[in-house]
């Protein structure tokens, strides 16, 4: 391929430049931009890794140049290059640029692409621990900067995966500190009613009467949640669960999801709930 061809010519001539050169900024720099412009090559070659590799080493010439906002982008498009060939390299990349970004202060970046190693972890290596560590890093980086909505997108993130995990504390602790902000925040007061409604589900999973008195907690917080269809359903769901009735809390499900589609997560939880209506029922028997 003359692309690829082309680009190993590129990325030589770039090698004896450094070896000639070095310790000549300018000449440093020129071999930098041969790097990227090899990798860009790669790149439009379909050639992932070789991209990545290309793009690393203009990230660390400009590292021993002391120019650390070009090493960071470098760094972030071998880890985009690498994404698409080898998620683990990909990180290493990313983790190199965010360390650089928050050496110089700029966290909503380090926070962005802490986002982009969890999503990593999330989609590809299948890491859930990891990826939770990585939205945890951000939420704080975010709040830090004064970000809350993007800090709380990530610690959604988190909660989703707590409760998935049973881990069902730190779940509510979450959905109420983000059920508590939106109702204050004339724009997502709306949402609120969503973020209380799954911290009730998760209470349900721990024990009923946790529910109960969390959604009373929630009406006297939020008098809207009242007129809510998830506190009405959350309401025909413990009548179900206290009457050990198993066919009306399927039929009050069915009921809401015909009208209100409900996500994979809540229907993870609301099975959860039925199981224990079950396991009840078989140890009367």
């Amino acid at each position: 391929m003359a692309i690829m061809a082309e680009a190993d010519k590129k990325m030589k001539t770039s090698h004896s430049l450094f070896g000639s050169f070095f310790g000549s900024s300018s000449k440093v720099e020129e071999a930098c931009d041969l790097y990227v412009r090899a990798a860009n090559m790669f790149k439009m070659a379909k050639n992932w890794s070789a991209a990545g590799d290309a793009f690393c080493k203009a990230a660390q010439l400009h590292l021993q140049v002391q120019s650390k906002h070009n090493a960071a982008v470098n760094f972030l498009d071998a880890g985009n290059a690498f994404k698409k060939a080898d998620p683990q390299e990909a990180i290493s990349c990313f983790c190199q640029a965010i360390d650089i970004y928050t050496d110089m202060g700029r966290f909503n970046i380090a926070a962005k692409h802490h986002i982009s190693i969890a999503e990593i972890y999330e989609s590809e290596l299948l890491d859930i621990d990891k990826a939770v560590t990585h939205y945890e890093q951000a939420a704080d980086y975010f709040k830090g900067e004064e970000s809350t909505s993007a800090a709380n997108k990530c610690l959604l993130k988190v909660a989703t995966y707590a409760a998935q995990m049973e881990q069902y504390q730190k779940a509510i602790e979450i959905f109420e500190q983000i059920g508590t902000y939106s109702m204050d925040t004339t724009l997502l007061r709306y949402g609120a009613k969503d973020h209380f409604f799954k911290a009730a589900l998760c209470h349900f999973c721990v024990d009923m009467l946790n529910c109960k008195l969390a959604v009373q907690k929630y009406e006297e917080m939020y008098p809207a949640f009242s007129d809510a269809r998830e506190c009405k359903l959350l309401k025909k769901l413990l009548n179900a669960h206290e009457e050990q009735n198993i066919d009306a809390y399927a039929d009050a499900v069915r009921e809401f999801d015909s009208i209100t589609r409900l996500d994979q997560w809540q229907t993870t939880m609301l099975l959860r709930i039925k199981k224990t209506i079950q396991d009840e029922e078989n140890d009367l028997r």
